[in-house]
């Protein structure tokens, strides 16, 4: 029962007509609500002013979403968004870059500092990071309502079967076809009298039509061209599909429904890895924080938070896939790359706060 997962939520919780609130977009901002309050205790436990974590909330707001896009332009496609200037502008369409983020928020953190003569900039990126780590964890559990940064390949009995992006391609086939579910198969079914083929990992399909199309039509379609489409690499990667796959039709109120069966591609859950990573460094970072604060040397905890952050996601790139292609081509992927320089900055401020204690 627990050797593989299919998972496959609509990204949005729900569909208001002229909008859809999507699971990212709350995640997101309940990561900096969250954060905001946190920050309202540190603040308040070291005698800050709390209006200054209202002035600070809007510029980390501003800085993660603008360095984030912009990291992603610049990091992963900017050739793209080069020749096509405005489609920076287009955050609903996807595209932001953790990196690019940590970046807008070191900039946007130096400007606040500077702001308040009371304020130094190590003794805020220590509190900052505190809030950062619940808010990526928050980000990545987003990712995974999406079915995005998926990981690679994996027989391990947590393994994901990612069966969105299967019902999103199918289901933009045909405006006929009203709704299409991918789930784990339960039992080995019967199609046209014979047993199903023996999978190592079952997946069923159910693919929804309107009973106005002929259940003719619905069979010559589902034969010919939506067959041809399940053997397309985007969606054999996440299930494969015989190119002799069989098809169970039946007419149920307004919907005629095709069924079959397919191979699921389990793969690591590499957001849900980093989300537990980022909040078990959120306790860690409090914890630290909230036992002896006033001895720490400024520095540490963000020394530390840059070590345990960047350092687990160039190893979970190694089980996640390529966000963009020419990725493929090199020795570390762009993830990795970024991470080097973060946490050898991590290293340098650890050891920088401990010449700074035997100072004292």
């Amino acid at each position: 029962m627990l050797s593989y997962i299919v998972w496959s939520p609509k990204p949005y919780i729900v569909d208001l007509g002229f909008t859809e609130l999507r699971w990212y977009g709350l995640l997101f901002a309940l990561g900096f609500i969250i954060s905001q309050q946190i920050m309202f205790y540190i603040f308040k436990k070291e005698g800050k002013k709390e209006k200054q974590v209202e002035v600070l909330t809007l510029y980390m707001v501003l800085a993660t979403i603008i360095g984030a896009r912009l990291g992603h332009v610049l990091f992963y496609e900017p050739a793209r968004y080069f020749s096509n200037p405005l489609d920076i502008l287009k955050i609903w369409e996807g595209g932001l870059a953790s990196h690019g983020g940590a970046a807008g928020i070191l900039i946007a953190l130096y400007l606040f500092a500077r702001k308040y003569s009371d304020i130094n900039y190590l003794w805020i990126l220590d509190r900052i990071v505190i809030v950062v780590a619940i808010t990526g964890a928050l980000i990545r559990t987003g990712n995974f309502m999406n079915s995005e940064i998926i990981g690679e390949p994996t027989d391990k009995a947590y393994g994901v079967v990612f069966g969105r992006e299967v019902e999103l391609r199918v289901n933009y086939l045909a405006s006929a076809i009203e709704d299409v579910e991918v789930e784990r198969a339960k039992s080995s079914s019967l199609i046209d009298g014979s047993p199903e083929k023996s999978f190592e990992y079952p997946v069923k399909m159910v693919v929804a039509y309107s009973n106005k199309v002929k259940l003719e039509d619905v069979k010559r379609f589902t034969e010919t061209q939506l067959l041809n489409k399940l053997q397309e690499s985007n969606i054999s990667q996440h299930v494969e599909f015989s190119k002799d796959a069989k098809f169970d039709y039946n007419q149920k109120g307004a919907f005629i429904y095709a069924t079959t069966y397919g191979n699921g591609v389990p793969r690591h859950a590499a957001q849900l890895y980093e989300a537990i990573s980022c909040f078990l460094i959120f306790l860690l970072l409090f914890y630290l924080w909230n036992k002896n604060r006033s001895g720490l040397a400024d520095g540490r905890l963000f020394g530390i938070f840059l070590i345990a952050c960047f350092g687990l996601r160039f190893f979970y790139e190694f089980i996640k896939e390529n966000q963009v292609a020419f990725e493929d081509g090199l020795a570390l992927n762009m993830g990795q790359w970024l991470s080097i320089p973060l946490v050898l900055a991590g290293i340098y401020f650890i050891f920088q706060s401990l010449k700074a204690e035997k100072r004292i």
